[in-house]
């Protein structure tokens, strides 16, 4: 399904990233990861070397924060590739602190990665695919861009902000051949939810219609059919993948 495409993963060093770079390169795809650093850079490698020894990867660690360095890698893949015509901002971190204990810096922290980064990136990518006419930017949003959440305030609203900058982008970019969408998921098999109790992984089983958590492939599938030529007439959407759990 993306046979000959360039894509850009960040946060494509595990869970929903690794997922996405991974079903990406089975369908044809040149996948380039960006993690944190250079140690989950390389361990993912390996593993999708492992997979394959053939796979067209690889992998950088630019901090998402500092925008030359961000537009330094992007040129730089760009001229070696010769194009970039996916996108996918994946990489963001949470939190689920009260209002009360929530510090000033705990705030900026997540709305710099979540949004300020995303921003950067597609701020640096997008000149390149104006200029071959045509490109896919995908950004993670969440459930809690629909719901929001009890608690970590700052998680929901850098998702809220994600959908916003989904839309508009959407908008401004579609007479360049630009389509913008996002995926927001549910609760979904990561490492971090595994190490839950059993009792609390069941109960918030029960309160998800579909009677299971999400799987990081589950996530990649949606990737997938936006980035792919079946969506060339969807743009400016928050597909929820999430089981129909809205809380």
């Amino acid at each position: 399904m993306l046979k000959n495409k360039v894509a850009v993963i960040t946060g494509g060093t595990r869970g929903i990233g690794y997922a996405t770079a991974k079903l990406f390169l089975d369908n044809g795809c040149k996948v380039i990861i960006f993690g944190s650093r250079a140690e989950s850079v390389d361990k993912a490698l390996s593993q999708l070397n492992e997979e394959n020894p053939n796979y067209p990867v690889e992998g950088y660690y630019p901090n998402l924060n500092d925008y030359e360095e961000v537009e330094k890698t992007i040129l730089a893949i760009a001229e070696k590739y010769g194009k970039i015509d996916i996108l996918i901002n994946n990489a963001g971190i949470s939190s689920s602190t009260p209002i009360d204990q929530y510090t000033v810096e705990e705030f900026e922290k997540i709305i710099n990665l979540n949004v300020v980064s995303m921003f950067k990136c597609i701020r640096a990518t997008v000149p390149i695919m104006k200029e071959q006419g045509e490109g896919v930017i995908l950004n993670t949003s969440s459930m809690v861009s629909i719901s929001g959440q009890p608690s970590g305030v700052g998680y929901p609203t850098s998702k809220f902000a994600v959908n916003g900058m989904t839309l508009s982008l959407a908008r401004e970019l579609g007479k360049d051949n630009i389509r913008v969408n996002a995926v927001a998921p549910g609760v979904t098999e990561t490492d971090m939810f595994k190490s839950l109790p059993e009792p609390l992984i069941e109960g918030i089983v029960s309160k998800i219609p579909l009677g299971r958590v999400g799987k990081p492939e589950d996530i990649a599938n949606a990737f997938l059919y936006l980035a792919s030529d079946m969506a060339s007439y969807v743009t400016g959407e928050v597909l929820s993948v999430d089981g129909a759990c809205r809380s």
